[in-house]
């Protein structure tokens, strides 16, 4: 959706790329994209034929993966959230590098794309966006990457968490409904990827009214969120996947039961030519099987 990034790709310039486009709209009869300020937005006839002929591209690619002797065999570059890559990934990355200490691993942290347009949109440009430099991706969404090889691996859930001093301190966490009495920390990756805050849909789960969640401190990451719960600066809501180390090591409890199911899970991603590489076959195969033990 960039002349400027198309003409870097094929190392020409702007106007050549420029060019080429008004050929094919002026051969197809069609107009193919609208300007806009920050780029290009397809037309309605592009949209219609762009399935098939990603379809076309992915065969081609395909057919000359498996004609080709595999290069770089053994390097892999992984996309991730900064915060799955620190709580989750990298605590277990240790056992793929004892079984594969033959892979040049490489971890690129990224973040969603921030853009205006429906999630499915902005899901599809991010997933684009993130495996331009890697062959796999490790994204949080709902999972609707057509034309890619998608894996889920774990579904989530949301949980109030908080440090055992504040739960036991002044205003005690016997109840969900005693909430309303403590600061609360925001994790906004539910608002920003459901359009529901955290804390809203556990409390809706919970069946928990008069808790005023418009009040308390707002982190776009989790890890930030959850730190700022370790410092027993109020009480989060967020992925109790995220948090183990803190749980396990007792500054991090759960002091009610209930945890919410999320509609978003985290789900392994790659092009259908990166998903035939050995290397990238033996890290999906350990990855999905670590997931299943979470």
């Amino acid at each position: 959706m960039s002349l400027k990034r198309a003409a870097g790709e094929l190392n020409v310039t702007p106007a050549a790329i420029s060019h080429q486009v008004k050929a094919l709209e002026n051969y197809l009869g069609v107009q193919l994209f609208r300007r806009r300020n920050r780029g290009l937005e397809l037309t309605s006839a592009a949209r219609a034929g762009l399935p098939k002929l990603r379809d076309g591209f992915e065969a081609l690619a395909l057919a000359v993966a498996q004609m080709a002797p595999e290069r770089d065999a053994g390097q892999l570059t992984v996309s991730s959230a900064p915060s799955f890559a620190a709580r989750w990934l990298m605590p277990r990355l240790h056992r793929f590098f004892a079984a594969r200490p033959d892979v040049d691993f490489r971890i690129s942290a990224r973040t969603r794309l921030n853009r205006r347009g429906d999630d499915t949109a902005v899901e599809r440009a991010t997933v684009e966006s993130w495996l331009e430099d890697s062959e796999i991706a490790i994204l949080y969404g709902h999972g609707d990457y057509a034309g890619y090889r998608v894996d889920k691996l774990f579904d989530l859930t949301v949980a109030p968490m908080c440090s055992p001093r504040l739960a036991q301190g002044a205003q005690p966490l016997r109840v969900p409904e005693d909430l309303k009495y403590q600061s609360l920390v925001h994790d906004d990756t539910g608002l920003l990827y459901d359009g529901i805050s955290f804390w809203d849909l556990w409390l809706r789960a919970a069946g928990v009214e008069n808790v005023d969640t418009t009040r308390g401190s707002h982190f776009s990451q989790p890890v930030l969120a959850i730190e700022a719960a370790s410092d027993a600066l109020g009480v989060v809501a967020t992925l109790p996947v995220l948090a183990q180390a803190e749980i396990q090591a007792g500054s991090l409890i759960l002091p009610f039961a209930h945890e919410a199911a999320l509609q978003s899970a985290y789900y392994l991603v790659s092009s259908k030519t990166s998903s035939l590489r050995p290397v990238a076959g033996a890290f999906r195969d350990w990855l999905l099987a670590e997931a299943r033990q979470k």
